[in-house]
Formats: structure tokens, sequence, C-alpha cells
């Protein structure tokens, strides 16, 4: 009996070791999403970057919370990371000075919108509003170009991709979120930021104190399992 019951035993663990093996490969491996329209076109967010490189992407969607970019900012410098700051327009006018510090210290600019809207909704000339202010203000005081857009909460329709496509950004999701606006524990953030993740990830962060204090714990770990912290952009890259 207690040879069979060590045949169970070691069958079901094979079969639940095949099973997180299958978890892990479908997490890093699948495939991003496209929206199909009339004709020949489609648009597609980008909701990881390239799976057979080493680098991941951490995002920081910003509306709010500049003492604590200034803080995010020192930790990614003594890490040596890089990373993106999706920033809201009326945010941005008011903390331009800090908008040139994120550049000037290697980390990439993306568009979140001027006034935080729900951009599934929005007409096409509202959604190109949104994305026009929030350009044409970066560019007008800093000289940097905008490439990438992220919807607020993640709500877009095809004619938001359709006005990002033409302006010639990429839109941008995420593989893992935080969900720190609404948890507000490090330890949470760490976990969600860390657990099975790979090359090509993007993840998604707010400048919140309790993402702050995780920040230092993520970085070490991406350190020690051989993964870079790059922009999106160099993420998405096919070489990176």
């Amino acid at each position: 009996m207690k040879i069979l019951e060590g045949k169970r035993l070691n069958v079901i663990t094979a079969v639940i070791m095949s099973v997180l093996i299958v978890g892990v490969i479908a997490v890093c491996f699948a495939p991003s999403k496209a929206i199909h329209i009339s004709g020949n076109n489609t648009y597609e967010p980008y909701y990881n970057g390239n799976r057979d490189g080493n680098k991941v992407a951490l995002t920081f969607n910003v509306y709010e919370g500049a003492s604590v970019v200034e803080k995010i900012l020192t930790v990614l410098k003594d890490k040596s990371a890089k990373a993106t700051f999706f920033v809201g327009g009326c945010w941005a006018d008011e903390n331009i000075d800090l908008v040139k510090k994120i550049i000037s210290l290697g980390h990439e600019i993306g568009s979140h919108g001027y006034y935080h809207k729900d951009h599934k909704i929005l007409s096409e000339s509202e959604n190109l509003a949104e994305m026009q202010m929030l350009h044409a203000l970066i560019e007008r005081e800093t000289g940097y170009k905008i490439t990438l857009f992220a919807p607020p909460s993640g709500s877009f329709s095809v004619t938001t991709l359709k006005v990002a496509e033409n302006l010639g950004y990429k839109t941008i999701m995420w593989s893992k979120d935080t969900i720190d606006w609404r948890d507000k524990s490090s330890k949470t953030v760490y976990n969600r930021a860390t657990r099975n993740v790979c090359g090509g990830d993007i993840i998604l962060m707010h400048p919140k104190e309790h993402t702050l204090n995780a920040l230092y714990d993520i970085l070490e770990y991406y350190q020690k399992n051989g993964l870079v912290c790059a922009t999106v952009s160099e993420c998405l890259r096919k070489n990176g």
C-alpha cells in the first residue's frame, strides 16, 4: 500500500509541476491583442514587449505625487534602472521642471492624456485633443517628442487606437498590474511586480508611497534574475 501511495503522490506531483510550467509559458508567451476594423487596417495596443529578450519595463502613470516621483527617480538612479512615466497633461503643466528632470535622467515620457478622461467614450476629435494638448506642452517646454500613449484606466476604443497611430504613437497597456492605486501594501505590490516575471513584461505602477517602499526590492529581484529594467520603447525592440 505504501508503495502505491508513493506512486500516486509522484503522479500528482508531476501533474502539478506540468500545470505550473504550462502556466508560466502561457504568461510569458501570450500574444498581444489586436483590434481589426473594416478593410485591411489593424490597430494593436501593446500588452508586452519582446519576449525573446531580458528587458522588463516599469511604467508609472502620473497625475499626482510629485514628491514621490522625485524619490522614485532616486531609487531608479541608485539601481541603474530606467522607466517610462506616462504623465497627465494637467500634472505636467504644473510640474514641468520635474518632467525635465525625468528626461534628463534618461527615462521615457509617454502620454496619459491631458485630463484623465475615459478615451473609450470620446469622439475622434476629443481623443485627438486630449493627446495633442499634452504633446504640444511637452514638446514646447522640453523639446521632447512623445511616441507612446497609455489610455487612462486602460480604457480605449478603436477610435482611440486610430487617433494614436495617426499621431505616430504606440498605445501601451500592461502584462502585470500592481493595482497599487487600490491595494496599499508594499508586499502586495512587490509580489505582483515579481511573480512569474519574464522578459517583455510591462508592469503598471503609480507614484504611491507603498509602491516607492517596494521599488528597491523589486529592482533587486530583477537584477538577481538576469532582467534589465528598461524603458517601454527599449523593451519593445526585437533585439532587446
